[in-house]
């Protein structure tokens, strides 16, 4: 299992070299099931929950 927070049509940028770019992604991804995640993380989720709890009281 590999994961990653980076889209894969970002990982050609971030390696550098498009032939190892390539050699990787054609590994990883010719056969792999992707799912792709959306909406908000769940840490940002319960940070924004604690701080309307978190609220001063006077």
């Amino acid at each position: 299992m590999v994961t990653s927070q980076l889209p894969v049509e970002h990982w050609h940028e971030i390696i550098g070299n498009p032939t190892i770019a390539d050699a990787i992604l054609d590994r990883l991804v010719h056969n792999a099931h992707r799912l792709t995640l959306k909406g908000e993380s769940l840490r940002k989720a319960e940070a924004k929950r604690q701080k309307l709890d978190d609220e001063p009281t006077n």
